[in-house]
C-alpha cells in the first residue's frame, strides 16, 4: 500500500465515452510533450473504437497514429484496449490473426495490452494473453465488471486467480458502466490484494457521479493503478478527472507524485479540442450530467453516447428512456452478459429494435442470433429459451471455444487484399474492417479527401437540415448497422 499510479485516458476512452471517438491525431500532438513529462504509469491511446473511428470517420491510418504517438511520447508507456478473440472488431478471429495483431501492436509502439472478453469467458482470452507475452508486452487481462444474479465478489476473485495463472502481469477491474460503488470497490480490491500477487488496476467512469468516491475508496483499499481523464474530457460518461484525484491525495500516503501545474498545462491544451467536439455535435450535454439511472440500466458510457447519436439520426430521441428500460430486459433474456463491446452494442441494438418495432423480438440482428447461439462464448447466466428458440430455431448451441471452429485466416486476408496492401498492417486493418478499410485505402493518397475530412470534422455529424429517416427504415438501419463494420 502506498503511492497510487495513474493511467490517463485522454487520448482514447475519454473521447470515446464522451464524443464518439472523434479526436484527431493532430489534436493530440500539441499536448504530447507535456503529457510525456508528467510521469503517468501509462497513457491509454489506442484500441477500443479508435481504430474503427480513424478509418471510418477521420481518414487516418490507426497504425500511423500509434507510431506518431510513440515518437511523441518516448518516456511513457502506451496502452491499448484489446477485445480478446474479437481483437478490435465485432466477431471472433482465428488465432493467427490474433497473434499477428498482438505482434504488430507491440512492434509499432504499444507497451501495455489490456485484454477483456465481453462475457468473461477466459477461453476467449487465452490467445491474446499468450501472444502478448510472446512478443514482450505487459499483459493486463480485465474483469468485465457487472452486477447480476450470477456476478458477485466471489465470481470476480475466482476469475482474477484464473487470469493470474494464465500469465497476467496485472489485473484490471473494468467497470465500464460505473456500477462498482465505493464500498463494494473497497471490499473487492481488499480481497484481490490479499488473494492475488499482481498489481490491481481499476478502470471506472463517472456516469453515476460515484466514480471519484470509488477511486478514493480503491486507493484506501490498496489499489495499485487507476484510470482517470484530464478534466476537459473527464467526468460524466468518461473517467473521473485526473486533477481532482491528484489534488485529493496530495500529502497522503497515496500521493500520486504528479504535478498539478503540469496537469493544468496539459488540460489547457485539450480545452479547444473539447470545444471543437461540442461545436461539431459529438459532445452532447447528456454525457456530462449525472445519471443515476445507469445503476438500473447498466449502460456503459460509450454505449450511452452512441445510443443518443443513433436515436438522433433515427428521429427517435423521444424513445431514449424506453430503450434504456428495455436494455435490462433484453440482458436478462440473453443470460446476463456484461454490457461492454460487443455485447453492449448487441443488447442495445436489440433493445432499439424491440422498442421501435413496437413488438419485442419481432426481428433479431445477426449478432443477437450469434450471441444466443454461443458464437461469442459462454453466456454467464440462464438464457430465456423461448427467446433463443425464436432467434435461432433448432440450430445447435456452440459449447466449445468459438475460435476452435475457425480455420487460419491471415493468408486468406492477404490474398484478398493483394497489391492494395502497402504494409503488413494493412492486412490487419482489412481483416477487422474490410469495407471501411477498402474505402480508406482508396482515398489515403487523395489529398483532397484527407483535407476535407481533417478540416471538416463534421464527418458523419447529424445534419439537422436533412429529414430524418422514417422509423420503418430505421429498423433496417439497425439490422445492417450491427455488421462486422459497426462503428462504436
Amino acid at each position: 500500500m502506498g503511492k497510487l499510479f495513474i493511467t490517463d485516458t485522454i487520448l482514447r476512452d475519454a473521447h470515446q465515452s464522451q464524443a464518439a471517438t472523434r479526436m484527431r491525431t493532430d489534436e493530440m500532438l500539441p499536448a504530447c510533450e507535456i503529457l510525456d513529462s508528467i510521469g503517468y504509469w501509462s497513457l491509454e491511446c489506442w484500441g477500443g473504437a479508435t481504430f474503427d473511428s480513424c478509418l471510418r470517420f477521420l481518414n487516418e491510418d490507426p497504425w500511423d497514429r500509434l507510431r506518431t504517438l510513440k515518437k511523441a511520447l518516448p518516456h511513457t508507456r502506451l496502452q491499448m484496449l484489446f477485445r480478446g478473440q474479437n481483437i478490435l472488431g465485432y466477431k471472433h478471429y482465428a488465432d493467427d490473426v490474433v497473434e499477428q495483431f498482438c505482434r504488430k501492436a507491440i512492434e509499432n509502439g504499444i507497451d501495455v495490452i489490456r485484454i477483456f472478453d465481453a462475457l468473461n469467458d477466459v477461453r476467449n482470452l487465452e490467445s491474446a494473453i499468450k501472444f502478448t507475452k510472446k512478443y514482450g508486452g505487459h499483459c493486463e487481462p480485465a474483469l468485465s465488471y457487472t452486477i447480476s444474479p450470477v456476478h458477485n465478489e466471489d465470481y470476480f476473485v475466482k476469475l482474477a486467480k484464473e487470469l493470474v495463472q494464465m500469465g497476467a502481469d496485472s489485473i484490471c477491474i473494468k467497470d465500464m458502466a460505473n456500477l462498482l460503488l465505493p464500498i463494494p470497490a473497497y471490499n473487492l480490491i481488499k480481497r484481490l490484494k490479499s488473494e492475488v500477487n499482481v498489481p490491481i488496476h481499476l478502470h471506472t467512469h463517472n456516469t453515476t457521479g460515484t466514480g471519484d468516491m470509488t477511486l478514493l475508496m480503491a486507493a484506501y483499499a490498496g489499489v495499485d493503478i487507476v484510470d482517470t481523464a484530464l478534466s476537459p474530457l473527464g467526468n460524466g460518461t468518461s473517467q473521473p478527472a485526473t486533477e481532482s484525484l491528484v489534488a485529493t491525495l496530495q500529502g497522503t500516503k497515496y500521493d500520486t507524485g504528479l504535478d498539478l501545474g503540469k496537469l493544468s498545462e496539459a488540460a489547457k491544451l485539450f480545452r479547444p479540442v473539447a470545444a471543437r467536439l461540442k461545436e461539431d455535435g459529438f459532445l452532447d450535454p447528456k454525457v456530462l450530467s449525472v445519471d443515476t439511472n445507469t445503476l438500473i440500466y447498466q449502460v456503459p458510457g460509450g454505449m450511452l453516447s452512441n445510443l443518443i447519436s443513433q436515436l438522433k439520426q433515427a428521429n427517435a430521441e423521444d424513445k431514449y428512456y424506453d430503450v434504456l428500460q428495455e436494455v435490462p430486459r433484453v440482458r436478462k433474456d440473453f443470460g446476463y452478459p456484461p454490457l461492454v463491446t460487443p455485447t453492449s452494442q448487441i443488447v442495445g441494438s436489440q433493445a432499439v429494435l424491440n422498442v421501435i418495432a413496437g413488438e419485442r423480438y419481432k426481428m433479431f440482428t445477426k449478432e443477437s442470433k450469434g450471441l444466443l447461439r454461443g458464437e461469442y462464448g459462454r453466456l454467464p447466466g440462464t438464457v430465456n429459451e423461448s427467446v433463443r428458440k425464436k432467434a435461432i430455431g433448432d440450430a445447435k448451441v456452440i459449447e466449445c471455444r468459438p475460435a476452435d471452429l475457425l480455420e487460419p485466416e491471415l493468408e486468406k486476408y492477404k490474398a484478398e487484399l493483394g497489391d492494395i496492401a502497402e504494409k503488413d498492417e494493412d492486412v490487419l486493418s482489412y481483416a477487422l474492417f474490410p469495407q471501411v478499410a477498402m474505402k480508406f485505402f482508396e482515398n489515403r493518397h487523395n489529398p483532397a479527401s484527407t483535407a476535407d475530412k481533417a478540416v471538416n470534422a463534421s464527418v458523419n455529424k447529424p445534419d439537422n437540415k436533412q429529414a430524418a429517416p422514417e422509423r420503418s427504415a430505421v429498423i433496417n438501419l439497425y439490422v445492417e448497422d450491427l455488421t462486422e463494420d459497426t462503428p462504436l
